[in-house]
């Protein structure tokens, strides 16, 4: 059993990423960033593509990381912290370089599940010692909350727009971590704000392991999801709850589910607050909302089958 996350001691160290970034009241990004920041015991260098994140922590002379960080293009983050993982591996061969230093992505499903997902899947099979780690808010939101892969079933989206024939996104929404854990890959993992110690747990793990590692975080967006500014957590448990975002981890090849609710809640409970999912109440889309809720039941029986579990 790992040891808990003890979140007084975690409170004394210095935030890495700054207050009065321009990102949205209540946005789940700099909530993750802060978590892994909090918990690594080691110097990061980070990058992040093009997005949310990106554009809204480093406006011209001006940013709220303090770390090195690398603004790269949207399709190429993986490439670009590979290509410093490759760098700092020559150095330390050299032995110019002798502590020990961490490599860590912060990209958004646009740049992950779509635009850069060869340059992810490339580092990936190259084995670089990096971590990437994708805040999933399920569309392409710094840009007009248009559709991408990572979009759920049935979301209104702007180039998916739900209308009188179609109600919004037809199609399911890509299962990346279960993609990035066909990579053979050493860790791979799926994880929640919400749940903080599990998140934590992860990172800190994630941190250890030597080889390419894949996080794939819940990160709820008020703007795109049309929810409150104050329901980024929960939401996220409610995603969790609803096992529409299983908690679960693939270590060398073996699937362990972390959390099972006590009560599995109905996908409506998660949708409710989001006025993506609005049209999907009404009695015409009766059957849409039926099939959503298929396709998380489909994954989490699937999940249940083929994993071990953290809990008796």
């Amino acid at each position: 059993m790992a040891e808990p996350i003890r979140l007084k001691e975690l409170a004394k160290k210095e935030d890495l990423l700054t207050s009065g970034h321009r990102m949205c009241s209540g946005c789940g990004a700099p909530i993750i960033v802060k978590m892994v920041f909090l918990v690594s015991e080691y110097p990061i260098v980070a990058c992040s593509s093009t997005g949310c994140l990106e554009v809204s922590t480093c406006i011209s002379d001006y940013s709220a990381w303090k770390i090195p960080w690398i603004h790269s293009a949207f399709e190429n983050a993986a490439a670009t912290i590979a290509g410093v993982e490759s760098m700092y591996q020559s150095l330390k061969r050299k032995g110019k370089i002798d502590r020990e230093i961490k490599f860590v992505t912060f990209c958004g499903d646009g740049g992950t599940y779509d635009i850069g997902f060869q340059s992810l899947s490339g580092a990936m099979e190259r084995g670089h010692d990096m971590l990437y780690i994708c805040y999933d808010n399920g569309a392409y939101m710094n840009t007009g909350i248009q559709r991408s892969s990572a979009t759920p079933f049935g979301a209104d989206t702007t180039t998916r727009p739900a209308g009188s024939v179609i109600p919004g996104k037809t199609e399911q929404r890509k299962n990346l971590t279960k993609i990035m854990a066909a990579h053979d890959i050493p860790y791979v993992a799926q994880a929640s704000p919400s749940h903080y110690q599990d998140l934590m747990k992860k990172v800190k793990k994630a941190l250890e392991i030597k080889g390419p590692k894949f996080l794939n975080v819940l990160s709820a967006c008020n703007r795109g999801w049309r929810s409150s500014t104050d329901d980024a957590i929960l939401l996220s448990r409610l995603g969790v709850e609803t096992c529409y975002w299983p908690l679960y981890e693939v270590e060398n090849g073996v699937t362990r589910l972390n959390y099972i609710p006590k009560e599995k809640k109905p996908l409506p409970e998660f949708l409710k607050p989001q006025g993506r999912f609005k049209h999907l109440f009404q009695p015409k889309n009766e059957w849409a909302m039926k099939r959503f809720q298929e396709l998380v039941d489909k994954e989490w029986e699937d999940l249940l089958r083929i994993s071990v579990t953290d809990q008796k």
